[in-house]
């Protein structure tokens, strides 16, 4: 979960790749793959997690969703959260 929340963030350009150690630009598209993975790792796994497991899990996606809409608000632009 971690490792998808994490690819996501590099996807939108706020964490730089772990390989290069450059920042890219914002790639919504890979995004938002990374959050659909992590959304249906959700509703698979609905009923067999932890009380902590199933509140991470709300709370990177909530934090992702957010951040895809701010930049996809943005057209383009890097909106800071």
């Amino acid at each position: 979960m971690i490792s998808l929340a994490s690819t996501a963030a590099i996807h939108f350009g706020d964490v730089a790749d772990p390989v290069s150690g450059a920042k890219q630009a914002p790639n919504l598209a890979a995004a938002s793959q990374m959050i659909d993975i992590l959304a249906l790792l959700e509703e698979k796994t609905r009923g067999n997690l932890t009380a902590e497991e199933r509140t991470i899990l709300e709370q990177v996606l909530y934090e992702l969703r957010l951040r895809f809409v701010q930049l996809k608000g943005g057209e383009g632009r890097i909106i800071r959260p």
